[in-house]
């Protein structure tokens, strides 16, 4: 057992440790990103900051190497880390000017792929990360609508629009079943209470009782096609016709599922075309670049509305995209993900249940969520990440397979689970395993750092 003592002593003498320490002074949050903070994993053992990543391997600033069995870029890199062929394309678009005061041809190109993809698209419009891409795809909607109300399901990003939710009522979480609880809407204008309202998935009756109660007035739907379970039989084609009745735009958040799961997005396995669908995350494979696209009868509303900024024509991003499809047009990437995390999740479910360990897995194989049914779950899920890191893995709340995982890569986090579930089951039984983890337990959700 690695006591607080030793743990105290190695963060003291890391340069990781050392420059997050540093970094919480004066970048507040810590982190860009809150699914990259260390204090979502293991506070004052995470490493932090990375000097190298390729295929599924990162190097950090302490020279140690890794294999990330963990979210792989937040689910960014599909195809891995620093994959060649689109590291290539980046070069030569970066070597010849990424940026300059007339546009790169790959956005015309790019735009016709993802139309030959997705043939009820019929224009398309870029930005470079997640949250703006969605913000677009609102905006085109209520353009196209002049309508203000949204509702929506799940997860879409920090921007007013959709922390708007938290402003219906006061002292309420509104968002808290839908990914990130606790999301608290500081700086959001109160005034737009009541211009978001959510439903859960797979509940058409919510669905139907916001439009029911807001005739005329629903400016969009928005949602995952899928995330973590499927949809069931007739929700899908419900909110379709919820849309069609209403005359709200349908938007398909695709940011995360995109890709991962079918060629061009998982809303391509079910009869079910949106209005308008977004892209981000995998499509750049690791590189900022999202689109936005959709049926002419909305995206024209694109032409009306000011939506329009500078680094949104750089070149890199598109370079990198079609690398990323043209690759993924000639391998089988969703295929190849769901087999690596079905072992993975076969694994160690197999190892949990030999040792009784209550470990929840969650999702779809190729993105799985580790958890554990049991009151010190957060305790737990940092042990297991605290043990991890002695064996050179980052293992955290998820595992994001990707082309660059294989067989290999699988058993070997299977053999270090292995000799780690003993005392897994050991913590759970005994409800003692912050004590064993020498630092603070991982926080959930969004967490004041000082």
């Amino acid at each position: 057992m690695t006591g607080s003592s030793d743990a105290s002593s190695a963060a003291e003498t890391s340069t990781v440790q050392a420059l997050y320490r540093r970094a919480k002074s004066i970048i507040p949050g810590g982190t860009q990103l809150l699914s990259k903070r260390p204090e979502q994993y293991a506070p004052d053992q995470w490493p932090a900051y990375y000097r190298e990543a390729s295929g599924c391997e990162i190097v950090d600033l302490d020279g140690r190497r890794f294999l990330d069995m963990s979210i792989m870029g937040v689910g960014a890199c599909l195809l891995g880390y620093n994959d060649p062929d689109v590291t290539a394309a980046v070069m030569r678009r970066v070597q010849s000017g990424s940026f300059c005061t007339l546009n790169s041809p790959d956005e015309v190109e790019l735009a016709q792929r993802l139309l030959e993809l997705h043939p009820w698209a019929e224009a398309v419009r870029y930005a470079r990360t997640g949250g703006e891409a969605m913000a677009v795809a609102v905006r085109i909607a209520r353009a196209a609508t002049d309508r203000s109300i949204v509702a929506y399901c799940g997860y879409h990003g920090w921007h007013d629009w959709y922390l708007a939710a938290n402003r219906s009522s006061a002292g309420t979480d509104s968002l808290k079943d839908h990914l990130l609880p606790g999301l608290p809407p500081r700086g959001v204008p109160a005034e737009l209470a009541g211009t978001a309202l959510t439903f859960r998935y797979n509940r058409l009756d919510e669905l139907q009782a916001i439009a029911a109660k807001h005739p005329g007035q629903l400016a969009a739907v928005v949602m995952e096609p899928t995330r973590s379970m499927p949809p069931e039989p007739g929700f899908l084609e419900g909110v379709r016709e919820v849309c069609d009745s209403s005359g709200a735009v349908l938007v398909f958040d695709e940011i995360t599922a995109g890709w991962r799961f079918a060629l061009g997005g998982v809303h391509l396995n079910y009869a079910v075309e949106p209005d308008v669908a977004v892209f981000g995350k995998s499509l750049g494979n690791g590189y900022a670049m999202t689109a936005v696209i959709g049926r002419h009868q909305s995206m024209d509303a694109a032409q009306e509305s000011f939506i329009s900024s500078t680094y949104w024509t750089e070149g890199i991003g598109p370079a990198a995209a079609l690398a990323t499809i043209g690759k993924m047009q000639q391998i089988d990437v969703p295929a190849h993900v769901a087999r690596i995390g079905t072992k993975f999740r076969d694994g160690l479910q197999q190892l949990a249940d030999g040792h009784s360990v209550p470990i929840q897995l969650t999702g779809y194989p190729a993105i799985t969520v580790v958890g554990f049914d049991h009151a010190d779950a957060l305790a737990l899920q940092t042990l297991l990440t605290v043990r991890m890191l002695d064996r050179e893995i980052l293992a955290g709340v998820g595992f994001y397979a990707t082309l660059a995982h294989d067989e290999q890569h699988v058993s070997g986090y299977l053999a270090a689970a292995a000799e780690i579930m003993p005392e897994l089951a050991q913590a759970a039984e005994k409800g003692d395993a912050a004590e064993r983890i020498g630092g603070p337990v991982r926080h959930s959700g969004l967490t004041r750092l000082n």
